[in-house]
């Protein structure tokens, strides 16, 4: 960092002016102060906010006259020359729109949401305060065209325009500029461990692609949360907030939110701030117990009518042997008869009794965060250096290939930035420690592999049956007394034995026998930006910038293949940007274009064009068309993750990570076997076509060659046509899009057989006099050649390895959708709001049938609000209501048809300006039915809660 040194004092002024403080108040056009407002002074990084009475006080340095802009959300903004030092300032605003707010993000420089050249959404103070939920967080779902998919009670996150996940990894979230993503989990830690919202200072989002300005992932969305700078929001704040969730299987829990924020400018120059939030509640509870192995659109099976059924949340049962196979073995070992294993049903398989997740985990939900921030303007207000340290600590169920509990997961970050209004270098590091997670799926299966191995269990159900069956008992009656005969002794919850061997399992990081998660993966990053405009305002704005980015993961082995010794590798990017206006200054053009570099990739280039045109003598309406491209990298478990699921190993296909990884295995003979990870993109059938192989008696005319490629950058081309206008008190916004997507990244599940290389799999005679393959002859098999006989002999005794393999579709899939909003006042004052989105893919699964997409978004989605936030004084209200339409939900741990619903939530606020707080009473699906997110997510239910927060200026 010491480099930089000479840059920033390079920007550095030295002229000292004199020191200008007055005093103020800002009131509507109805005499009424209006807290929380904006004050800045123009062209500068400098400003304030009201208190509670609309007041304000404002110490600069500077020479008069000077010119200050007041604004708040839903008021037009007012610029007001001072010409000397007052004590009575008197700002009226009056009634505009959200159109009227500046924003930065969009371009990179400060301009009103009416003229982004792009989509923007805005969300401040006011807004959280108007959120009908009980955080601000999961507040952002009332914003048109924006899902929250909630994960957990304190787990969500945040998505746009399709191909939705927990994980979400075409989503970025800067917090301050720092990426709040877990580098080796990929997930958005939202705020799991986040911001305390008695800090937001404002929030942006932009839905689609923009890799132009923010780099690789910025793909789908992007949002930005700006805390509060001490110099210009000093005081203390406190919240506190309790209430209770109901669910219908985890009945009533109290939770609890507390919050505290303190911050102080000791002269003009220093100033810190501190903030502390502690969240503790319980999870929804998830109990759907279907049958994964069921297709969709049939009646799910169950324990009793399915041998092999594999439950979604019991987790044990994922492990499952082929009937015949075991009776072979035991056979072979003469521990049944010849004629007890002819009785064995044929093509039949069994898996282990389960334990449910609420035997694997206590379903406590917690978040922890607190943060600090040391500032320091060494000579005029508008540079500034700062220091900022944030941690977070959480426990929640996290949903991604398995469920995961996080246990203590922490995540810390530390940034330096130097800044000014025009130029900024900063960078951070990310550290996470994965603390005392544990895969949940796991720690079902190895607390039954504590009590009883596989092979054990499997031989008695197998021995049992077959004895059953000899005895004339029907198929039914044997497979129900075969499970009675091998579960007996089974550790059951509660149980002393059951919490030795859990305790045993989730502390060992070793897979076959526990089911820790060890992650101390580290990040850093660090960008630069520097805006021209002062320099070439009289021709165009124009900035550059750029960014670098190092992963170090570190697993031990357990989640990445780091075995020996940590995995890093880097990434950079460079940009540029101008942007002009003609025509007096009602058309706005922007173009930019950056490069990204990967030392995995080749390197990218992501051009945008956008053109806006202000139309209407009032300039009241504006059209926008934009064309920008985006792209994102292999996220860090793409590239080198090496888990075995239990269903599956997940195998990042990075070439190195392929050429370290080497599994070993037991054939149906015991003898051991080895299986490089390059064997799963190069030795591989599609598992549908295995299934259908087995499912069809042994007719090999089924199975097809898969043998993916290995993963590549995936890139958008996002079309966009957008229109605003205000009529009134109306304000519309539309905006529709069209995405084309190339190398889409997602998985496909793959079988490698333990025997035969798939490069000469061939049904075609090695001898032309042989007769030509017949599978209703198994004769003819020893017609080919020995690599297809090697292949079709260990698919058919279940020599083989399922693999989900990590790649790229070559088919074309696109995206398309609209966004439509509407606000109005009505009755004189009432907020009335609501919005339409519309999306949907172009994918044509016929032509890839195992490429799963994950769109996971409805087609059709419907908010509204209603409130008045001054009903009468001092009091206010406002109502959400949102339908979602029904949608397939498809997932490496899940698939499944997601029902429509329909939330409806409400809180009525006080505020007591004399104490300079406010009172919230709220729910969320009040008297509403219990709704899910994706497969296997608990139940949502409702929650209501009463808050108060104190807020000092």
């Amino acid at each position: 960092m010491k480099n930089f040194i000479p840059l920033f004092f390079l920007f550095l002024s030295l002229t000292i002016s004199a020191q200008i403080t007055f005093t103020g108040q800002v009131i509507d056009d109805r005499g009424m102060p209006i807290p929380l407002a904006n004050i800045s002074l123009e062209n500068e990084d400098i400003g304030t906010v009201t208190d509670f009475d609309g007041m304000f006080t404002l110490t600069i340095y500077k020479e008069f006259p000077i010119t200050i802009i007041a604004s708040s959300v839903g008021y037009e903004s007012n610029k007001t020359t001072i010409t000397e030092n007052s004590s009575d300032v008197q700002i009226i605003l009056r009634e505009g729109s959200e159109l009227d707010i500046v924003v930065i993000s969009a371009s990179r420089s400060p301009e009103r949401i009416f003229e982004s050249p792009v989509s923007i959404e805005a969300f401040g103070v006011q807004d959280i305060n108007a959120t009908t939920s009980s955080n601000f967080y999961t507040g952002l779902g009332e914003i048109k065209g924006v899902d929250v998919n909630r994960n957990s009670l304190t787990f969500n996150s945040i998505n746009t325009r399709g191909f939705a996940s927990f994980t979400n990894t075409r989503f970025v979230q800067l917090i301050d500029g720092m990426d709040n993503t877990s580098p080796s989990l990929n997930f958005v830690v939202g705020n799991l461990i986040g911001i305390n919202e008695l800090d937001v200072e404002n929030i942006e989002l932009l839905p689609g692609a923009s890799s132009a300005l923010y780099g690789a992932n910025a793909f789908n969305g992007i949002l930005f949360i700006n805390s509060k700078n001490p110099f210009d929001n000093e005081g203390i704040s406190t919240y506190v907030k309790s209430g209770a969730t109901t669910q219908e299987a985890a009945g009533t829990n109290l939770f609890y939110d507390v919050g505290f924020r303190a911050a102080k400018a000791f002269s003009d120059k220093f100033a810190v701030k501190v903030n502390f939030s502690l969240l503790n509640g319980t999870d929804w509870f998830a109990t759907d117990f279907s049958d994964e192995l069921t297709p969709l659109g049939q009646s799910v099976s169950n324990r009793l009518t399915n041998p092999a059924y594999d439950g979604l949340n019991i987790y044990g049962d994922e492990v499952v042997q082929n009937i015949r196979t075991v009776g072979q073995s035991l056979l072979n070992l003469g521990k049944i008869t010849q004629e007890q294993f002819d009785l064995l049903p044929v093509n039949q398989s069994v898996s282990r009794t389960g334990y449910k997740e609420e035997f694997l985990t206590d379903y406590n939900a917690q978040s922890l965060k607190a943060d600090f921030g040391l500032y320091y303007r060494p000579a005029t207000d508008d540079f500034e250096i700062s220091f900022i340290g944030r941690l977070g600590q959480g426990q929640t169920i996290f949903q991604d290939t398995n469920r995961f509990s996080l246990n203590d997961f922490l995540l810390q970050q530390y940034k330096l930035e130097v800044k000014n209004k025009n130029f900024f270098v900063r960078g951070y590091i990310t550290a996470e420690n994965a603390g005392d997670t544990y895969d949940i799926r796991f720690a079902g299966i190895n607390v039954n592999r504590a009590w009883k191995s596989d092979q054990e269990w499997f031989g008695q159900y197998v021995g049992a049956l077959g004895q059953t069956l000899e005895s004339g008992a029907d198929l039914e009656r044997a497979f129900t007394l075969a499970r009675g005969i091998a579960d007996t002794g089974r550790f059951l919850p509660g149980s002393a034995e059951f919490e030795q061997a859990f305790d045993q399992v989730i502390a060992s990081p070793d897979l076959l026998n526990g089911a820790q998660l060890i992650s101390k993966t580290r990040l850093f990053h660090s960008d630069a930006n520097y805006n021209f405009s002062h320099l070439t305002s009289n021709f165009a704005d124009i900035q550059v910038g750029g960014s670098f980015r190092q992963y170090t993961l570190d697993s031990d082995g357990k989640v990445f293949t780091d075995i020996n010794d940590p995995i890093t590798y880097s990434e950079f990017g460079l940009y540029s940007q101008i942007q002009r206006k003609l025509i007096d200054d009602r058309l706005k053009l922007t173009g930019s274009i950056r490069y990204d570099k990967s030392e995995l990739f080749e390197g990218n280039f992501s051009p945008r064009f956008s053109i806006g045109y202000t139309l209407g003598e009032k300039r009241n309406r504006n059209l926008r068309f934009s064309v920008q491209t985006g792209f994102r990298n292999p996220t860090t478990q793409d590239l080198y993750l090496g888990l075995n699921t239990g269903q599956a190993i997940v195998l990042g296909s990075a070439e190195d990570n392929l050429a370290r990884d080497l599994r070993s295995f037991t054939d149906r003979n015991n003898m051991p076997v080895s299986i490089a990870g390059t064997q799963a993109y190069q030795n591989s059938f599609l598992a549908s076509s295995v299934l259908e192989f087995a499912a069809s008696g042994g007719d090999a005319n089924f199975l097809t060659v898969a043998n993916p490629e290995i993963v590549k950058p995936e890139k958008v081309t996002s079309f966009e046509l957008g229109y605003r206008a205000k009529f009134g008190s109306v304000i519309l916004d539309l905006s529709g899009y069209y995405n084309e997507y190339q190398d889409f990244i997602s998985t496909e599940n793959v079988i490698v057989p333990f025997a035969g290389d798939n490069t000469n799999f061939s049904l075609e005679p090695v001898d032309s006099s042989a007769p030509a393959y017949d599978p209703a002859n198994p004769a003819t098999i020893g017609g080919l050649n020995a690599d297809t006989q090697q292949i079709l002999g260990s698919l058919a005794t279940g020599d083989f390895q399922v693999y989900q393999a990590i790649t790229n579709s070559e088919v074309d899939i696109n995206s398309y959708g609209v966004v439509f909003g509407l606000t109005t006042k009505i009755f004189g004052n009432y907020d009335l709001g609501g919005s339409y989105t519309y999306a949907e893919q172009d994918f044509d699964k016929t032509k890839e049938p195992d490429f799963e997409t994950g769109f996971n978004t409805p087609q059709h989605k419907i908010k509204a609000s209603f409130g008045n936030q001054n009903l009468f004084e001092n009091f206010g209200f406002n109502t959400n209501v949102l339908w979602s339409d029904e949608f397939l939900w498809e997932s490496s741990f899940a698939d499944g048809i997601v029902p429509s619903y329909v939330i409806f939530d409400a809180q009525v606020n006080y505020r007591i300006p004399s104490l300079k707080s406010t009172i919230k009473l709220g729910g969320t699906n009040i008297g509403g039915s219990e709704y899910a997110i994706a497969p296997g997510t608990g139940l949502i239910g409702s929650q209501y809660y009463l808050g108060v927060t104190f807020n000092n200026f």
